[in-house]
């Protein structure tokens, strides 16, 4: 039981008893960290939630924002980093049948998913396996339900070996007059349960992801991780949706962690409302389960709807047309209580609001001193440490795994995988650009900086892509809680990036927060992963490959000496030391106008390619636009803004806020002119060579050797 000393007191104090054991296992797991975010709800405040064109922010099971006059987007991402753990392909496969719960429980139907993942280095047998069946897990699951996955990222380092990651976003279109709540807001109205039957599985699932791992987990915690089924998920789908389509239903609601206890307890406390459950009502898969397993149960390809009695009938048909069982389990009441009755005989009684909303924990939070014993580096030649970042496992070609996601089911793809970010159609004229970004190292060098810059890494990626930014959601991966140097991470953390978003008007509209990512005393390295929603018209759409020879290379944006917490400190010195790179924050917003700005002038045709500066800083920006475009360039980095980092710096640093724009010659000095933050013109599109002014020259194909098949050599 995770129940503390202080809860157990608390809990008997507002009840005026002893809870039973059914109760006691029902308070467990709603007071448990994945449920009641007990310790982050007071930091979560921070962010902006509100804005212009937000229709619903944090509280229901996904987000909303407008996309256009008529449509909304339904955005949401969670983790299943625990159970990925131990059983690495249905953990990852029940994470993507969670987050499609949640966007289907808005009324949206499901358009893209996008993966975040972390592990430990290939190498590793261990990291291979769990990378090998999180993927095939994500790809199964997606695949056959027909969810297409568009986009995300993957990051290799040690600190991960014990504990991957394993974070997911999906988006859902939804006309604005046919968005639906998790709410039961009319006492009289039934709980009607459909889709799988409740089983055995993922028992204390919640319990299981707010404690740290150990070398006995993979064993002892395997119950608690789910049993996905994607055939029944793709039934749930497509009935959900028929009868949100069909009839005037009050509530929707998935269940997740926490299973009926969560998503009934929620559904009634959001309207100030009490709920009655029959025990003897739920299909059950397995005999002879105690009403403990079943009201704990975390079994998958479950939904709540909250329907009038004269709607039954209607929801009973559609139900048995997709051959899922349903049944009514229960009723809203105006008692404010969680009742649960066996056979007619009540065997829980609880507060609903007890449940639903439990205490906040006011955690301490201890700065972390740095080490300030840096080691010096000398610098390899530059072509050799630019071609042994580029086949680093961070930087070189993930097609090993996007190849095995359909990323074009549904045909709405219009960028695929490989790109700053995906771009999906939504009409003749409009577009969502989504992208999903952590950079862990920064974040754990400077937690304010690194968390603020894992947004801005994804803030660029959509602007890359010619798309507004609207909104953001996150799913922030930390260490034990209770420690107050990681609640500390966590703290700055959050306050960065709240900093950010709230300078570029793109609120937090939903979210996860994930604790207790430790295993035998290892910490993960905090990872705040960041997806971020832009909006754009289909005619502005930029992609990041060299389009023309003879195009002008322009870089935005100053580069500082900030090679510290770069992928060339990781991979060529093996050394994660230093201050991770600065937010400028005006910069960085002046940089984004100036693209988008540039895209809505009579200036637009002259932009013909546009990509970010991240990992790998301006030399693996443009070795990736020579890559993908079989094209090569000659550049003179001297020109480049910014005049306190050396030429090597500048090719390797990680500096934020600058792009890389190419141009068609008779437009370059009015572009130029335009742009808000320093800029220059530094070279052109010419050639199958990367030649870079006193560093290096290489042949586009060597690029391409360096790149391509590093992640194959190690699953083949």
């Amino acid at each position: 039981m995770v129940l503390t000393d202080s809860e157990e007191k608390y809990i008997k104090k507002e009840l005026g008893r002893e809870p039973n054991s059914l109760e006691y296992g029902m308070l467990d797991i709603m007071f448990s960290e994945h449920c009641s975010y007990k310790s982050s709800r007071p930091v979560l405040r921070l962010f902006p939630t509100e804005g212009e064109k937000i229709i619903l922010g944090p509280g229901d099971d996904a987000g909303l924002v407008e996309i256009t006059d008529e449509l909304a987007l339904a955005v949401g991402i969670e983790s299943h980093n625990h159970p990925s753990a131990i059983e690495p392909y249905g953990g990852a496969g029940t994470g993507i049948g969670g987050i499609l719960r949640d966007i289907i429980s808005m009324g949206a139907m499901p358009i893209a998913l996008l993966d975040s993942l972390r592990f430990g280095y290939l190498q590793d047998q261990k990291s291979r396996y769990l990378f090998e069946h999180v993927v095939k897990g994500i790809s199964d699951y997606g695949n056959r339900v027909g969810i297409p996955t568009v986009g995300g990222e993957v990051e290799f380092d040690d600190n991960f070996q014990l504990n991957p990651l394993v974070n997911v976003m999906c988006a859902g279109l939804v006309a604005k007059k046919d968005i639906v709540r998790g709410i039961a807001p009319d006492v009289g109205d039934l709980f009607l349960l459909m889709g799988g039957r409740t089983g055995r599985d993922g028992i204390h699932g919640v319990t299981f992801a707010s404690e740290e791992l150990t070398t006995s987990s993979e064993i002892e915690d395997r119950p608690a991780v789910q049993i996905g089924d994607p055939f029944t998920k793709k039934m749930v789908l497509e009935a959900s949706l028929e009868i949100m389509e069909q009839i005037p239903v009050s509530g929707v609601k998935d269940l997740g962690g926490g299973g009926l206890t969560c998503c009934i307890s929620e559904l009634a406390a959001k309207c100030n409302n009490g709920a009655q459950v029959d025990l003897g009502a739920i299909p059950l898969r397995e005999k002879g389960m105690t009403p403990y397993e079943i009201m704990l149960s975390e079994s998958q390809e479950r939904m709540v709807f909250v329907i009038k009695p004269s709607q039954v009938e209607a929801v009973m048909e559609i139900c048995e047309k997709y051959e899922l069982p349903a049944a009514v389990v229960g009723e809203v009441t105006s008692t404010r209580q969680m009742v649960v009755k066996d056979a007619g005989e009540i065997i829980a009684d609880l507060p609903a609001h007890l449940l639903a909303d439990p205490p906040v924990v006011e955690r301490k939070a201890q700065k972390i001193e740095k080490n300030h014993e840096e080691v010096e580096v000398e610098h390899p030649p530059a072509e050799e440490a630019l071609l042994k970042i580029l086949s680093s496992q961070n930087i070189a070609s993930k097609r090993w795994v996007y190849r095995q996601y359909d990323h074009e089911v549904q045909i709405r793809t219009i960028v695929k995988p490989g790109d700053d970010a995906a771009v999906l159609r939504v009409d003749e004229e409009t577009a969502v650009a989504l992208s999903v970004d952590c950079n862990s190292i920064h974040t754990k060098l400077d937690p304010y900086h690194g968390g603020a810059g894992s947004l801005a890494e994804a803030l660029r990626n959509v602007v890359s892509m010619g798309a507004t930014p609207r909104c953001v959601v996150d799913c922030l991966n930390f260490g034990n809680p209770e420690k107050p140097e990681v609640f500390w991470q966590f703290s700055q953390c959050v306050q960065g990036m709240a900093d950010l978003a709230r300078k570029f008007n793109t609120p937090v509209i939903s979210g996860n927060v994930s604790f207790y990512n430790e295993t035998e005393g290892v910490t993960v390295n905090p990872s705040p992963v960041v997806g971020v929603v832009g909006v754009v018209k289909i005619p502005h759409i930029r992609t990041m490959e060299f389009k023309n020879e003879g195009d002008k290379i322009i870089v935005l944006g100053n580069t500082y000496p900030e090679l510290e917490g770069s992928e060339y400190h990781r991979n060529i010195h093996k050394l994660v030391q230093g201050d991770a790179p600065k937010i400028r924050m005006d910069d960085e917003l002046k940089s984004a106008e100036s693209i988008l700005e540039l895209l809505n002038s009579n200036l637009a045709p002259a932009i013909t390619a546009i990509h970010d500066c991240s990992a790998g800083g301006i030399g693996i920006a443009l070795s990736e636009m020579a890559l993908k475009s079989g094209i090569g360039a000659e550049v003179d980095l001297n020109k480049a803004p910014g005049n306190k980092a050396t030429e090597f710096e500048t090719l390797l640093s990680e500096s934020h806020g600058r792009y890389i724009i190419t141009v068609t010659p008779d437009k370059v000095e009015e572009v130029l002119d335009k742009i808000k933050v320093p800029a220059a013109a530094v070279g052109e599109v010419k050639g199958d060579k990367l030649v870079i002014k006193n560093l290096l020259d290489l042949d586009v194909d060597k690029l391409q050797r360096a790149y391509h098949g590093v992640i194959e050599e190690f699953m083949a």
